[in-house]
């Protein structure tokens, strides 16, 4: 669902009854579209507001998660904290329908007067801004400035007095009244669907929430308007209304059955059905955590990690068209026993050849027919010279076919280890993480590759922390580098070693030590688990995941990190869930 001004006025609500006259104690700017301000409320409890402008996913909303911040803060974070650090929220409304709120705070100047600034939220997709504003609405600053030669209808610079975006040709639907509305039904073209009669008439009207009203009067969502009364029509859209006027909200998820979310709304929908399953939430805060929380850090990592994610596709591509190659030439070399044969032939029969032949047919004394077999011959040699030439040829093949199955392997291995590196990328959580895993492939020889690279001090990332259901500790690499470290530095030999079979994924360690026997068996379901949801096929049904002590792992000579190899395992087939697992994560850790 676009964040529609039906879920603005929702978020609205529920921020006048939790946060409002509550005190600004911490801003920060974790990405450069991205604001969190933290409010501290008379009740003594902490909020964490998120404004976010990016193109892809605006919103804004309560969050519950935490990201990293970069070392300094941006400049437009550090205005904010000029303006509104201590300053009270007092008021927060909706401007009109539209998908922007304003936000009053009262706060003091330099001087230690009291002032007002307002902070502008607009959530229209690639237009979406954060404005901070005087008393008065004269812009200090924006995350995005607009100036002329972005936009000639709208500017958004500071200095300038703030303006509302230029209005569309659409009717406020909270305003609307049955005369007009049936008005409107009637000029409408008769094969026009209902859904888009909607969406072309009132603002801030999502598309799922146009179908919703439709569903709830012919229990279909492509119904025309033809085939709808208009006044029952009326009847669906003014409830829908109300619920929004009048605060009746329901934050509601939807999902498949592998719990990933698909969709969410505020209100209760029907025109899903049993499709996906319906999930209503404690807050919108909640709400807007889940349904965003993989797809937003996803795209996230996709926008700080182009320059990684070119230099996997790119050597994935020329690795693929280098084996094609490769297995072309090697099947070339299958001919080898036929220019032997073709040789011995030639010496067999050289009596009755002489130079000068193109071909000879000779007798193959080996079949039990004396069958013939039709030999190319150089013109230019003598029959010794064209035996000669016909060996050399075989020892030439039989050397490459060694060569070629040789260098296969070696672009096979360079293969399955790219794919590892792909998919400790959608493990990354932190820029530290990617870092790690650029620094990984500057080591293994990609460094002519990576032009932009620059080796620096950093604090390693630390991985994954988790305790099973008996509180045993378990930690999982997010990358090769951190695959490495738990497996051969941080555990003993007699720890337990999972990861996913047959594919890439996580190292995992139970740490369990000499009373590995004595564990229970959920323990180890917890861990196996872990290995199967932060591998390749973490969103299978079923996924065999190998485990065995840390004793039984070696690492092959001059491997790539986080290559082993073991020949004493035992293999488990557990069903990943995602939920189960971030139960068992101790955050704070990596």
């Amino acid at each position: 669902m676009a964040f529609d001004a039906g879920m603005v006025a929702a978020v609205v609500w529920e921020w006048k009854n939790t946060v409002l006259m509550g005190r600004v104690d911490k801003i920060s700017q974790p990405e450069k579209d991205e604001i969190v301000m933290g409010i501290h409320t008379a009740a003594n409890k902490n909020y964490r507001l998120c404004f976010c402008a990016g193109s892809h996913n605006p919103r804004i909303h309560t969050t519950a998660l935490t990201k990293e911040n970069p070392p300094s803060a941006p400049m437009f974070c550090m205005l904010l904290r000029k303006h509104l650090s201590g300053a009270k929220l007092t008021d927060v409304r909706q401007l009109g329908f539209e998908r922007a709120v304003e936000l009053t705070f009262d706060a003091r100047d330099e001087m230690g007067f009291a002032v007002t600034r307002y902070l502008i939220a607009e959530i229209m997709g690639q237009y979406s801004n954060l404005i901070l504003c005087d008393g008065e609405h004269k812009i200090l600053g924006a995350v995005k400035h607009v100036d002329f030669s972005t936009s000639r209808k709208r500017q958004v610079m500071p200095g300038m007095r703030y303006e509302m975006p230029p209005a569309q040709e659409k009717q406020n639907p909270l305003t609307e009244e049955e005369g007009a509305f049936l008005a409107a039904c009637t000029h409408c073209a008769e094969d026009e669907r209902a859904e888009r009669f909607l969406l072309g008439h009132y603002l801030g009207i999502a598309p799922v929430t146009a179908r919703e009203i439709v569903f709830s009067v012919c229990a279909r969502t492509d119904a025309m308007m033809s085939a709808i009364p208009s006044n029952l029509l009326w009847n669906a859209f003014s409830r829908m209304m109300d619920r929004i006027r009048n605060g009746d909200f329901c934050p509601t998820l939807y999902t498949d059955e592998n719990g990933k979310p698909l969709e969410y709304t505020f209100f209760e929908g029907l025109q899903y059905g049993t499709s996906c399953r319906a999930e209503q939430c404690e807050s919108f805060g909640m709400l807007i955590d889940r349904f965003f929380a993989s797809r937003d850090h996803q795209d996230r990592i996709k926008q700080r990690a182009q320059d990684i994610l070119r230099l996997l596709g790119g050597t994935e591509a020329k690795l693929k068209k280098k084996l094609l190659l490769l297995q072309k030439e090697y099947e070339d070399c299958a001919k080898k026993e036929q220019y032997k044969k073709w040789g011995d032939l030639v010496t067999a029969n050289i009596w009755q050849l002489q130079r000068g032949m193109t071909k000879a047919v000779l007798v193959d004394y080996e079949t039990e027919n004396g069958d013939t077999v039709e030999v190319t011959l150089d013109h230019r040699l003598t029959p010794a010279q064209n035996a000669q030439r016909l060996y050399k040829r075989y020892t030439k093949a039989k050397h490459a076919e060694e060569m070629l199955s040789e260098q296969m392997e070696i672009a096979k291995k360079e293969l399955l280890y790219l794919e590892t590196v792909g998919d400790s990328l959608n493990r990354a959580e932190t820029e530290a993480d990617l870092y790690e895993i650029r620094d990984e492939l500057y080591h293994a020889g990609y460094a002519s590759r990576m032009k932009a690279y620059a080796v620096r001090k950093q604090k390693p990332a630390k991985p994954m922390e988790f305790r099973t259901t008996s509180g045993i500790r378990v930690l999982c690499g997010k990358n090769n580098r951190q695959n490495e470290e738990i497996t051969h530095k941080l555990a003993s030999k007699n720890d337990m070693w999972f990861h996913v079979k047959n594919a890439p994924g996580s190292h995992v360690i139970m740490f369990c030590g000499d009373d590995w026997e004595s564990v229970d068996e959920q323990d180890y379901t917890d861990a196996a688990m872990i290995a199967a949801c932060y591998s390749s096929v973490g969103e299978a049904k079923h996924v065999a995941v190998d485990y065995t002590q840390v004793r039984n792992l070696k690492k092959p000579p001059q491997a790539k990190p986080g290559m082993v190899i073991y020949h004493k395992n035992w293999s488990a087939y557990v069903t990943p869930d995602g939920d189960r697992v971030e139960k068992m994560r101790v955050r704070g850790n990596g």
